[in-house]
């Protein structure tokens, strides 16, 4: 079965770290490039970081640059996303998603567009708060 399962979502204070995991299954994760996105509710979904197949490229949206890190596992399938110093305003349900080919996720000028990917996962939620 073709999916995406993310885990490691909770409660966390401000301050606050937590590690996203993306596990794909059903295909074979290094083709494709990963984007994790957000949804606060009552907001659109927002770009927080992508990677490019075979990790040559990664993004980060301004408001979680040199907070955010992700990286890849490709022979375990899986991408991560270490959140450190979360503010409240990081509260949100977080997704990954994916789209096959290596230009994507590429070069200086990188847009995360949600309507780009075209496979989700389920989402799990983060909640920063004292």
């Amino acid at each position: 079965q073709v999916q995406l399962v993310e885990s490691g979502g909770g409660l966390v204070q401000p301050g606050g770290s937590l590690r996203l995991s993306c596990v794909a299954s059903g295909f074979p994760l290094d083709y494709y490039a990963v984007g994790w996105f957000r949804q606060a509710p009552g907001k659109e979904r927002e770009g927080v970081s992508c990677i490019s197949a075979r990790d040559s490229w990664r993004h980060y949206s301004d408001t979680v640059q040199d907070r955010f890190n992700i990286s890849r596992d490709d022979a375990k399938s899986t991408v991560f996303l270490q959140m450190n110093s979360l503010k409240p305003e990081d509260t949100a349900v977080y997704y990954c998603a994916t789209v096959y080919g290596t230009s994507w996720c590429t070069g200086p000028n990188v847009i995360l567009n949600a309507a780009h990917w075209s496979l989700w996962g389920q989402g799990t939620q983060v909640t920063v708060s004292s």
